[in-house]
C-alpha cells in the first residue's frame, strides 16, 4: 500500500504519518509539502532514514508537480492547507490558493491519471459555522464564519463534485479541536502552554465563553484511517472527541497542572467572526466504521503539556513575536 499525504510537516499530517507507518508495515508514504508558514521541516526528520518514507517539497495547486507524484498510489489523504482563522482574516488570499486551488489540483489529478485512488479531504468543523444548541450532522447547511471556513467549504464541494460527476472514490472528513504533540505554537494550547511556562500573560479573546469540542490527534489520526480504508465514496464522516470546553476552561486547565495563577489571563478584544460555539454529531462514524475516541481531555492534555516542556528543542525555534507579543485585533495585525 502506497499513501500520497499531502501537508505532511504540519500538526495533524505528521502524526498520521508517524501512525500509519507504525500501524501498517506494509504501508509506505510520500509526503508533499510546501513547508510554508505552520509546516515544520523538524515533524518528521527521523523519518528521512527510514525506506517507506519519503519527503517531497513542492505545491499541491502545481499540477505538473502534482500529476508526476499521483500516478501510482493506492490512496491520498490532503492535510495540506493553511488553517490559522486570525491570519485568514488579515491576509485570506493564500487561502484561496492553498485551501481551493490546491484540492482543486489534486482532483484534477487523481482524474487524470489515477482514477480508482482512494482519496481523503481532511476538512473542518467550521465550515457549519457556529450553533448554540444541539450539533452539526453531515447534511447540515454549510455557514462558514471566516476566510479560512469559506476556503475550507469551497474545496469540500469541489471533493463532493468530482465524486459525483466522475466517480472519484473521494471522501470528506470534518474534525473538531485538535491538540497533541507538534502543534504550531501560536494555537490556543501550545500558547497557554509556553506563554504560562514562562509566566506570561495569557490573552483571552472577548469573554472567554466560546465553546470547541476538542479531540486528542490521535484520535483523529485513527479516525481518518477508518475513513480511507472502509469510508463509502462521495460520503461526509463528522469527527467529534465529545469533550465540549470554554476557551476559559481550558486554559484555566493548562495553569492548573503548570501550578500557575488564574491572573495570568488577560482579556483581550474579541476577533471579528469569532464563533460563539461548534458541535458534531459524530454517530455515522461511530456506527458506520465503529469509531470512538480513546482519550479523554483530562488525560489528553497533562500528556500534552508534558510533551511541550520536555521538547523545547522542538518550540523554541517557532516562538515567533505573535505568540510571545500577541496583539489585540483593533490594531490590525
Amino acid at each position: 500500500m502506497k499513501l500520497l499525504v499531502t501537508g505532511g510537516q504540519g500538526f495533524i499530517g505528521s502524526n498520521f504519518i508517524r501512525f500509519m507507518l507504525e500501524e501498517h508495515k506494509d504501508c509506505s508514504i510520500v509526503n508533499v509539502d510546501a513547508l510554508h508558514y505552520g509546516s515544520n521541516a523538524d515533524n518528521l526528520c527521523d523519518l528521512l532514514e527510514t525506506e517507506r518514507y519519503a519527503f517531497c517539497r513542492g505545491d499541491i495547486a502545481d499540477a505538473a508537480f502534482i500529476s508526476g507524484l499521483i500516478e501510482d498510489v493506492n490512496g491520498v489523504v490532503s492535510f495540506a492547507a493553511e488553517t490559522h482563522v486570525d491570519r485568514s482574516i488579515s491576509s485570506p488570499d493564500s487561502f484561496l490558493h492553498s485551501n481551493v486551488l490546491g484540492v482543486f489540483s489534486l482532483l484534477e489529478a487523481l482524474r487524470n491519471h489515477n482514477p480508482t485512488a482512494r482519496f481523503v479531504q481532511i476538512s473542518t468543523d467550521e465550515v457549519y459555522g457556529d450553533i448554540l444548541d444541539g450539533s452539526f450532522t453531515e447534511e447540515s447547511t454549510l455557514s462558514p464564519s471566516s476566510p479560512y471556513s469559506a476556503s475550507k467549504a469551497a474545496g469540500d464541494v469541489f471533493v463532493l463534485a468530482y465524486a459525483r460527476t466522475y466517480g472519484l472514490e473521494a471522501m470528506i472528513t470534518r474534525c473538531t479541536n485538535n491538540y497533541g504533540p507538534y502543534q504550531f505554537p501560536e494555537k490556543l494550547i501550545p500558547k497557554t502552554i509556553l506563554r504560562a511556562r514562562d509566566g506570561l500573560k495569557i490573552p483571552v479573546y472577548g469573554t472567554g465563553i466560546n465553546v470547541r469540542d476538542w479531540i486528542y490527534v490521535m484520535d483523529h489520526c485513527r479516525a481518518v484511517e477508518k475513513v480511507l480504508f472502509q469510508g463509502r465514496k462521495g460520503e461526509i464522516y463528522n469527527i467529534s472527541g465529545a469533550e465540549e470546553k470554554t476557551n476559559l476552561e481550558v486554559i484555566k486547565t493548562i495553569l492548573h497542572i503548570l501550578g500557575k495563577d488564574e491572573n495570568l489571563m488577560e482579556f483581550v478584544e474579541d476577533r471579528p467572526g469569532h464563533d460563539l460555539r461548534y458541535s458534531l454529531d459524530s454517530s455515522k462514524l461511530r456506527g458506520e466504521l465503529g469509531w470512538r475516541p480513546e482519550q479523554s481531555f483530562a488525560d489528553g492534555i497533562e500528556k500534552t503539556v508534558q510533551w511541550y516542556l520536555q521538547n523545547e528543542a522542538w518550540w523554541r525555534p517557532l516562538m515567533d513575536d505573535k505568540v510571545l507579543h500577541p496583539t489585540p485585533w483593533k490594531l490590525n495585525w
